[in-house]
């Protein structure tokens, strides 16, 4: 019985641990990867294919069937709360660990002009990300925020439509079952896509993770471990103390594994509502809160921007001390996080912050984006279970004020 429980709990984590552990493997060992990369671009591309009815079938069947939109209010409040803190709370922890440990020393990077940068308009750029032009360009992981917004609007005129509007609201909640049955269906190819693409990904750029960016590499995916174990921990407790922990750790392993091989957070979306469901997230607040955060909750590109302000004052021999030096650098943290997360070519947006506001030369594009590629699958991860705790502190905090 013990065995048969064990299997039923840990069983699917394991199989993909090995898989990827076996994708790793293959990686290193065999020269020409290329041959793993279609079967892991399957997975890739189905998770891709479900997530956009997944987002607007989940959020609009659960806005459409709450009895009371007040605590629609408070799940949408607590939860740009939540996302706020969280936020902040990665940036400075990163600050903390730069602090202590002199990462940048002996850098020895080649700068390389990067000719001019198109210049945009934030408020354009805004437009864009809560917006579309059509209807059509709504049903593409391209506009996840214009889907967001018409998923929840289309939620709230279902409900408002009251007695007329139960037919609709049912026929969504069972459009939400079949999305999740779709999900736990493509799961079964789950062990071969995780081998497939994590093979491909360490035999085509396992290689190039070393060299100048290779101690910044290290020190970041230690400081993810630590902020995982630390933080993750301490925010599963406040949800649910001892109970909201070990729920916790005994379900976000296929969301980890997950997350480190795609270096998707939407790709992730899906697993991550199966395990929040199992930790004991309410359909309502993991359905609003999960899907809003793959787009505007980064706690790992919070803590990457503060990596890559380090790294450039180094690079350029500029001291990183003083208030205002750390004030605009936990700012742009935050706002990497929360805000240009979710808008079109935010993470260019955020460069240019860096660059403009410290006064670094345009060279400067180019060693940004190298740190954020090579610090992108734990950057991932925790910017996906930073949603999966925060959905269970949105839970705390508004089953506290129903």
């Amino acid at each position: 019985m013990f065995k048969s429980k064990f299997l039923k709990v840990y069983g699917m984590p394991i199989i993909l641990l090995l898989s990827i552990l076996i994708g790793t493997l293959l990686g290193i060992t065999i020269k020409d990867t290329s041959i793993f990369k279609p079967f892991g671009d399957i997975f890739l591309n189905l998770m891709y294919t479900i997530v956009v009815p997944l987002v607007f079938f989940t959020i609009s069947s659960s806005i459409a069937n709450m009895v009371n939109l007040k605590r629609l209010g408070r799940i949408l409040k607590y939860v740009f709360i939540v996302f706020v803190i969280t936020s902040l709370v990665s940036s400075i922890f990163m600050l903390f660990g730069i602090s202590l440990f002199d990462i940048t020393k002996g850098v020895n990077i080649t700068l390389t002009s990067s000719g001019e940068v198109e210049k945009l308009s934030i408020g354009t750029q805004i437009v864009k990300a809560l917006t579309v032009t059509d209807f059509n360009n709504i049903l593409s992981r391209s506009n996840m925020l214009p889907l967001i917004v018409f998923s929840i609007l289309f939620g709230i005129g279902v409900a408002l439509v009251g007695e007329k509007g139960k037919n609709v609201a049912g026929i969504l909640d069972s459009l939400s079952l079949v999305m999740m049955k779709v999900v736990h269906i493509i799961m079964y190819y789950a062990p071969i896509g995780l081998c497939a693409y994590f093979a491909n990904l360490v035999g085509e750029f396992g290689p190039e993770l070393i060299g100048s960016y290779a101690k910044s590499m290290i020190f970041y995916y230690v400081i993810c471990i630590v902020y995982f174990l630390l933080f993750y921990t301490l925010y599963s407790y406040i949800a649910n103390k001892k109970k909201g922990v070990k729920s916790f750790y005994k379900n976000i392993l296929p969301v980890v594994l997950t997350s480190l091989a795609t270096q998707s957070s939407l790709a992730t979306l899906p697993t991550n509502l199966d395990t929040t469901k199992n930790i004991g997230v309410p359909k309502d607040i993991r359905e609003v809160t999960l899907p809003i955060g793959t787009t505007m909750h980064m706690e790992g590109s919070s803590m990457g921007a503060i990596l890559k302000i380090a790294f450039l004052f180094a690079i350029f021999n500029k001291p990183f001390t003083g208030l205002g030096t750390i004030s605009i650098a936990v700012l742009i943290a935050v706002l990497s996080s929360v805000v240009m997360s979710g808008i079109p070519g935010g993470g260019l947006i955020g460069e240019m912050l860096i660059v403009s506001l410290y006064g670094f030369p345009l060279e400067a594009f180019p060693i940004i984006a190298t740190i954020g590629w090579i610090i992108d699958p734990p950057a991932t991860c925790i910017n996906v279970c930073g949603d999966t705790v925060s959905s269970m502190l949105v839970t705390k905090l508004v089953d506290k004020t129903t």
